[in-house]
């Protein structure tokens, strides 16, 4: 079992002074960085493990968090008097937390509203814990001291994190239906309520007879020939009367614009 590093020994701050004095040709100088790598792994995957979430790779966190801590032994200046581990955890802790800012988000945010998104979160369960149920928006934006408006788009930012895919299942059977196939497509009634909305009253104006031929013509899908034996006159008598209805009505409909 590997002894127990003592991080306040002053190892590796005299490490990291040796390191600045060597020029950037000695070989030494990678002896000394792999060293000081290797002495602060653990605290690496430490940082690694606390902020990784279930649905990104640990090892894609622990390379953010190693990527912090070569950071940390290139800036690190010992004349500051500071414990290099002082130093380097939070360079670490910052490398991981830009790494879900940066990679994580499928739907690019601001990153006031990132940031304010992780804040919304903590409030969320601060919240909750005083009062025993989920905050209301304005609720949060109090808390936050931000208008109702950005909270908004705050909450927003949940699904622009970890939007669900289009092809997952709703529910736990094989052939369980996908989100993609519950989301409707174009309905042509809606687009034809506006002209359905307007044309009724001008229908109700009509002659009676005349009117009956358009029911039957555009609303029953009937033939000319159809509504001819219907109405008991020739198809060219129903044929000049819708005509004439169709030119009254158009006629209406523009008048006003």
């Amino acid at each position: 079992m590997p002894a127990r590093i003592d991080y306040d020994d002053g190892h590796a701050e005299a490490l990291l002074n040796e390191l600045k004095s060597l020029t950037h040709a000695d070989p030494r100088r990678e002896e000394l960085r792999s060293e000081l790598v290797r002495m602060h792994l653990p605290v690496a995957y430490g940082i690694a493990r606390r902020y990784a979430q279930h649905d990104e790779p640990l090892e894609d966190v622990r390379q953010a968090a190693m990527l912090g801590l070569v950071k940390a032994i290139n800036r690190f200046d010992a004349a500051r008097g500071e414990r290099f581990l002082a130093y380097a955890a939070p360079t670490m802790t910052g490398e991981v937390k830009r790494h879900f800012r940066d990679h994580t988000w499928l739907l690019r945010m601001p990153r006031r509203l990132q940031e304010l998104r992780l804040a919304m979160r903590d409030a969320r369960q601060d919240f909750f814990r005083e009062h025993n149920r989920a905050p209301t928006v304005p609720e949060i934006a109090e808390v936050l001291e931000i208008g109702v408006e950005e909270a908004v788009e705050v909450v927003g930012t949940f699904d622009a994190y970890r939007p669900f895919s289009l092809d997952t299942p709703v529910g736990n059977n094989e052939d369980a239906a996908t989100y993609g196939d519950l989301i409707g497509g174009n309905d042509t009634a809606i687009e034809d309520i506006v002209d359905h909305v307007t044309l009724r009253p001008l229908l109700e104006g009509l002659p009676e007879r005349e009117r009956m031929i358009l029911l039957h013509r555009f609303y029953g899908n009937k033939t000319q020939t159809e509504i001819a034996e219907l109405m008991h006159l020739s198809q060219m008598h129903i044929s000049r009367l819708i005509n004439r209805a169709l030119s009254g009505l158009r006629a209406e409909l523009l008048k006003d614009i």
